[in-house]
């Protein structure tokens, strides 16, 4: 996925001709954010889509390549370190649903037409399963056995919500200004920071949220 000279084209990384350098931000960038916000983010599709595609342009071209080559085991490690990454990222992003997944579907049922869905059909359909299943399961092992006026339970209740308070760490990508920060206490007013390009900041995660999603800032 880096950049680099003409071997990077050899062994596929051009497929759909896509830049290298804006699929590799956006596809590190994804991971990232993902990896260290709590809440489920927006479904990135496309971007795992064409990094999949690529993966395999790149495995069918290292199997045409020369023994010997040192740029066979190079072009290897790369694609290891890929898959990785977007194991890493999908897996994030099951664990997410599988422990949020009453609020994830909720999300997903009252977004508004035109907004961005925060699950691909695979995971919407996953999602929708696992519900299922844990309703059948809470029912047959506890609820049925409890007194009628006790058989219900809402599961957007019971299962806790991502805690959109917890602090993150931030590296900025485009300058921000006027950025409205609640108080952590009482006694303290809210009041506006401006967050400039490059800086770094520990900050709660609800207050750029928002930033996150347009990709003004990156986790890390």
């Amino acid at each position: 996925m880096r950049g680099g000279g003409g071997g990077r084209e050899e062994f596929g990384l051009s497929v759909r001709r896509v830049p290298r350098s804006h699929l590799q931000r956006a596809f590190f960038q994804a991971w990232l954010n993902e990896k260290f916000a709590p809440e489920l983010l927006e479904s990135k599709p496309e971007i795992i889509e064409c990094v999949v595609e690529q993966l395999d342009h790149m495995e069918a071209n290292l199997k045409r390549a020369k023994r010997g080559d040192l740029k066979v085991s190079i072009h290897r490690m790369e694609i290891e370190r890929i898959r990785y990454v977007l194991s890493s990222y999908l897996r994030c992003r099951l664990v997410k649903i599988e422990k949020f997944f009453p609020h994830v579907l909720e999300k997903e049922k009252s977004r508004a037409e035109g907004e961005p869905s925060i699950l691909s059909p695979e995971e919407f359909a996953f999602a929708k399963e696992y519900m299922a299943n844990t309703e059948i399961y809470l029912k047959n092992v506890a609820l049925k056995h409890m007194p009628p006026n006790l058989q219900k339970v809402s599961l957007l209740k019971s299962v806790p919500r991502p805690n959109l308070d917890s602090f993150v760490f931030l590296r900025v990508l485009e300058r921000q200004e006027n950025i409205l920060v609640e108080p952590e206490t009482d006694e303290q007013r809210e009041y506006t920071i401006d967050l400039e390009e490059g800086s770094q900041h520990l900050i709660r995660y609800k207050t750029i949220a928002p930033l996150v999603a347009s990709g003004a800032v990156q986790l890390i």
